[in-house]
């Protein structure tokens, strides 16, 4: 993201993204698994599929192009950034102890020379699957309820924490580390490297143990989603493909 506002990085970002009184309630229902992207249903040509909204940002002229596309017999999102930046979200409600299993698949055509998730200048991705959280006092350590306060204070409601899911070009797989913004969010290489450009990867993630392993502490609940393809800083391109997201009980 834009390095002259470090603060709008992950977490701002996820917090714009989350708080919207439209969100989906879905915790404390009995099914196993809930689809909250149901892009394979999505009609062809769309620019925001039905239930998201797009996420944009004011300093950022250039937006990553999204849109449904089919990709074989499969209906998908499609997005190509040339140094840009832009997501599509959704709000939902989501017990990540009811539900702890993400599920999702994406396809990148290409990886970006020179992101680097260990720089601001580099915090791009020709894929990424955001997570957000809401803030819940009686599950936060008092360091982290005081910066809280202090970004919340500044910027109004945000969530307390943000899971990155990231196609990385260097990173070693399964990297976790803060965001080069922020240390309110956190940044999990799934991809990384060539080995997959241009296949379809099934990806399966606990949250509830990736939220615990990334801060520490039990997690409040899932407040937002959001898939992204940025090259706002690199200054590249990137296309990428993403294909429906599913929450479920139990792993496969």
């Amino acid at each position: 993201m834009d390095t002259r506002f470090p603060l709008i990085g992950a977490v701002v970002i996820a917090g714009l993204l989350a708080w919207h009184t439209t969100a989906s309630h879905v915790s404390g229902q009995t099914r196993t698994e809930i689809t909250i992207a149901s892009f394979s249903g999505a009609t062809v040509g769309q620019t925001v599929p039905e239930g998201w909204e797009p996420l944009t940002f004011k300093k950022i002229p250039r937006q990553t192009k999204y849109e449904v596309v089919t990709d074989g017999d499969t209906t998908v999102i499609r997005a190509d950034s040339d140094a840009s930046a832009s997501g599509l979200t959704r709000a939902i409600k989501i017990d990540p102890r009811e539900y702890p299993i993400i599920r999702w698949r994406w396809k990148v055509e290409n990886l970006l020379k020179h992101s680097d998730v260990s720089r601001k200048d580099g915090d791009d991705y020709p894929a990424r699957l955001y997570i957000t959280f809401e803030y819940e006092a009686g599950k936060v350590g008092l360091s982290r309820r005081l910066k809280y306060a202090a970004g919340r204070a500044i910027f109004g409601d945000i969530p307390i924490g943000a899971i990155n899911y990231i196609w990385e070009t260097n990173t070693p797989v399964g990297t976790v580390v803060e965001n080069a913004y922020t240390d309110f969010a956190r940044m999990i290489v799934i991809e990384s490297g060539p080995k997959h450009v241009g296949s379809w990867v099934d990806e399966e993630r606990n949250i509830l143990n990736d939220y615990k392993m990334a801060f520490g502490e039990d997690p409040p609940l899932i407040n937002g989603v959001a898939i992204m393809t940025d090259t706002d800083n690199t200054k590249e391109r990137a296309t990428a493909y993403y294909g429906d997201i599913t929450f479920a009980k139990h792993p496969r």
